[in-house]
């Protein structure tokens, strides 16, 4: 037993020397002393314990007594934290109360002192006793230590520090309208719902009482699945399906479009627009179509003449209808034109069935730049659209042509006349991406109307010949929203590549970069824009779509704006005006930028804001105090002064990370209630600038080069600096910073008051072992409300679709998904009059859930 007591007074002291040489590191650097003098006590027990001395347990009982005390002074009773300062304590202290460790350091008491007779094997009874009685005291002290030490824990079980409880109000407000375009209840025309991007359903069958009566009602397997050759990492299933009549049209990653009944999940039919193979693809996704309604015999008579009339109101000059709609261009073209002329892309009309006179279309933006125009009740290409080819070519007029590293992710706008699309461009691959303009075309014809280009935003007359738009101008990725009474369309813009450095950006790009933008729909010129961050260095790029909600505000109604943004933001304004509705304040932010760069001096703030606390060394997570401690030492060596700390070459914590607290997914209103449900995640990134030696060379690529045609993302060819981007992590693979990283919340839009905050969901698909502990986890895609006040979302990376009571946050329900969820639910009307949810499981590749190729449809049971 002699040996036992000697090997566990080594692996105490090797950890007792790790622990202070990295606590004295971490002391040097401005840290917390604990962990130098919890490794001095470690490495003093390991001493005593090779000497079989009862003094170990005096003084370890000593050291899990002092860290339990720290432990609870630093983070207070809360289970996650207190886990990682001292579960590796708990476990060393319970093995040395075992009784294997009390017969080892047993021995040890009744060994004879130097020089003297040695202690026959079978020591006399008296001084076995004695020395069981030296232990005892020490062993008590131990065992008190220990229990006091689990008591903290037990008693952080039964305490919700991050939980916000509260109630949003349940009638409607006084006033309220029902102001979004008007459709039938039960269906659900654009990604949003309406064009309005409320993502509510006013149906109300579903309600608190019976959401946990849900069940599957049927599931539809696309047979898209990602893992194809030449998919990029982030091949995504990100789809919201529409609802017209009774059917159900999604597109899948692989760009697919599939109808379905949307009472049965029947396939209907199946279109493949057969892309271009060998792109440079960052992301390979489909977030949506969009519909254009079947148009009056009067517009279907004349469709050029309306294409005209656009062009004339657009400019001053009519639009013809085959300039942009045509594979090639007919007028002697510049370079960069010649190139995109002589390209030669698909021809829808050329491939499958054809339609020469559809009266509706569906709209699809596929990933080699184009936007395609179906029938919705056959699938057929649409002959009468894009002078005969049934398609736009987004690359006509556009830079540095290279087909994949531009194209429409999201659904277009549709209105009355027009198809409004953007476009998302490499994520700092270089400095001569594509340009980031906005076109509308005549929705007939397929004609260019206007462009805005937020490079050259004053000229918006459709780009003649010779010339193309502005190289690496910023984009706008993510979906606009519209309102056709105000006649505007709104955008969120991004960033000009690269992200982190932008000392050559100019006024133009400053003025609109990471803004929302208002365009006139006759004319595409800027009507206001509000920029959500200044001169922006962290990819805060605005990711969601714009949600537009009538306010009753002060007795008036408000037509307002809802724009969230990554960095935590919920701006409220007046969609006529741009002018705040809740009060915005601008705060002094870091400086130091970059060479060659700059700061802005103050960033804006909402009054409804979901931006987290500065991070502390005290708010350092692991699985363990040993990772938790490289995370402190992590924290000390990186710059960090709070949110807009600057990206730098000794590397800067960015917190919230550009995974944002908001994305694509954007929120969900109910305009009656005028409340909110809300879906914000937190997670820290780590942006470090690398210098760049020569404009050819790859920096950051720490898999080798891309495969195929796939691009270096991040290098910033062109630019003075790459770019290292990575979540904060610890050297296990966990977030350096605390759970909860994901909740859900219920928010006022009237007086900007958050009502309540829970956390959601389980790391049971994020752990090496299934364990459905609730710390709250991240999560992308949208949510969506229905009319009977239940929220549903299954963006949560634990593979769950779940419903909520919008008034209080409670969870009523829950099913678990074949696959990661990372889409946003919608709500629609069966043939059997039964209200349905839909869900799209296909997982999110750049996240790491579970891929699959689900859409499944939940209901009530019928009543017999």
């Amino acid at each position: 037993m002699a040996g036992l007591a000697r090997a566990t007074g080594a692996l105490f002291g090797i950890l007792g020397v790790a622990v202070a040489a990295a606590g004295g590191w971490l002391v040097s650097l401005g840290g917390s002393p604990y962990y130098l003098i919890a490794g001095l006590a470690l490495l003093a027990t390991g001493v005593l314990l090779a000497r079989r001395s009862a003094a170990a347990l005096w003084l370890y009982a000593a050291l899990l007594l002092g860290s339990t005390a720290w432990a609870v002074w630093e983070v207070g009773v809360d289970w996650w934290p207190l886990a990682a300062r001292l579960d590796v304590l708990f476990v060393l202290g319970f093995w040395l109360a075992t009784p294997w460790m009390r017969r080892s350091l047993l021995r040890g008491a009744v060994a004879p002192a130097a020089g003297a007779a040695p202690v026959p094997a079978a020591a006399p009874p008296v001084t076995v006793t004695v020395a069981a009685s030296r232990l005892r005291m020490p062993r008590v002290a131990l065992g008190l230590a220990l229990l006091l030490s689990a008591a903290v824990a037990v008693a952080s079980w039964f305490t919700a520090p991050h939980e916000l409880a509260g109630r949003l109000g349940t009638e409607p407000v006084a006033g309220a309208a029902q102001a979004a375009p008007s459709l039938p209840d039960g269906e659900w025309h654009a990604y949003g719902r309406t064009g309005y991007g409320q993502r509510f359903s006013p149906l109300a069958q579903i309600t608190p009482a019976n959401a946990s009566q849900l069940q599957m009602a049927w599931e539809y397997r696309t047979g898209d699945l990602r893992g194809k050759d030449g998919d990029p990492e982030e091949t995504t299933y990100e789809v919201t399906p529409l609802k017209i009549g009774n059917r159900l049209f999604l597109c899948t990653p692989h760009q697919s479009v599939i109808a379905l009944d949307a009472t049965t999940g029947k396939q209907l039919w199946r279109y493949d627009p057969e892309i271009e193979n060998k792109l440079a693809l960052q992301h390979l996704t489909c977030r949506g179509l969009s519909y254009q309604p079947p148009r009056d015999p009067v517009a279907d008579a004349s469709p050029a003449a309306l294409g005209a009339v656009a062009g004339i109101a657009a400019g001053g000059e009519r639009a013809e209808p085959a300039q942009h709609a045509s594979p090639t261009t007919t007028q002697p073209a510049a370079p960069a034109e010649q190139a995109a002329a002589q390209r030669q892309p698909p021809i829808a009309a050329q491939r499958g069935p054809k339609d020469p006179a559809c009266r509706a279309k569906l709209f699809m933006p596929t990933a080699d730049g184009r936007v395609i125009a179906l029938n919705p009740d056959s699938g057929a290409v649409c002959t009468n659209f894009g002078g005969g080819t049934g398609q736009i070519d987004l690359w006509q007029r556009m830079p540095n042509l290279r087909p994949g590293a531009y194209y429409s992710t999201s659904p277009v706008v549709v209105t009355q006349r027009l198809v409004i699309v953007g476009g998302t461009v490499l994520d700092n691959a270089s400095v001569k991406e594509q340009s980031g303009v906005i076109r509308a075309f005549d929705i007939d014809t397929g004609a260019l109307v206007w462009n805005w280009d937020s490079g050259n935003p004053d000229d918006t007359a459709p780009l003649p010949p010779g010339r193309t738009y502005t190289p690496n101008s910023p984009n706008s990725w993510s979906i606009s929203s519209v309102d056709e009474a105000l006649g505007m369309v709104y955008v969120p813009m991004g960033n000009q590549p690269p992200d982190q450095w932008g000392g050559n950006r100019s006024p133009a790009v400053e003025r609109y970069s990471s803004s929302v933008v208002a365009l006139d729909l006759d004319s595409g010129r800027v009507r206001w824009h509000f920029q959500t961050v200044h001169h922006d260095l962290w990819d805060y790029d605005v990711p969601s779509q714009p949600t537009l909600i009538d306010l009753q505000v002060g007795g008036q109604t408000v037509p307002a704006l809802v724009q969230p943004t990554k960095q935590g933001e919920l701006f409220v304004l007046d969609r006529r005006t741009g002018t705040p509705v809740l009060p915005v304040q601008e705060h002094p932010a870091p400086q130091g930028a970059a060479k060659g760069d700059r700061t802005a001096p103050t960033q804006p703030k909402s009054a409804l804001s979901f931006d987290p606390p500065p991070l502390r060394e005290r708010d350092m997570w692991g699985g363990t105090m040993f990772d938790q401690l490289a995370c402190r030492i992590a924290f000390h060596r990186l710059r960090y002064e709070g949110r807009f700390t600057p990206p730098s070459e000794q590397g800067s914590i960015v917190y919230p990370g550009n995974f944002g607290v908001f994305n694509w997914g954007g929120i969900a209103v109910d305009p009656q209630r005028q409340v909110a449900f809300t879906t914000p995640t937190y997670l820290a990134f780590v942006s470090k600038l690398v210098p760049r030696k020569d404009d050819t060379s790859l920096m950051v690529q720490e898999g080798g080069p891309p495969k195929g045609s796939l691009p270096a993302l991040n290098e910033n060819f062109g630019a003075p600096f790459a770019a290292s981007m990575k979540p904060f992590m610890s050297p296990v693979g966990l977030p350096c910073q605390a759970p909860p990283w994901g909740y859900v919340a219920g928010v006022d839009l009237r007086t900007g008051e958050v009502a309540w905050k829970h956390r959601n969901g389980t790391v049971r698909d994020l752990s090496p072992l299934p364990l459905p502990f609730r710390m709250g986890v991240p999560g992308i895609g949208g949510p969506m409300l229905t009319g009977g006040g239940v929220a549903f979302y299954s963006g949560a990376l634990d593979n769950y679709v779940r419903a909520y009571d919008l008034t209080d946050g409670r969870m009523l329900w829950q099913d678990r998904l074949p696959a990661g969820g990372q889409a946003t639910p919608m709500s629609y009307t069966g043939e059997d009059g039964r209200q349905y949810v839909v869900v799209v499981a296909g997982g999110h590749g750049s996240t790491g859930t579970k891929p699959g190729d689900s859409v499944r449809a939940y209901a009530v049971p019928a009543q017999k």
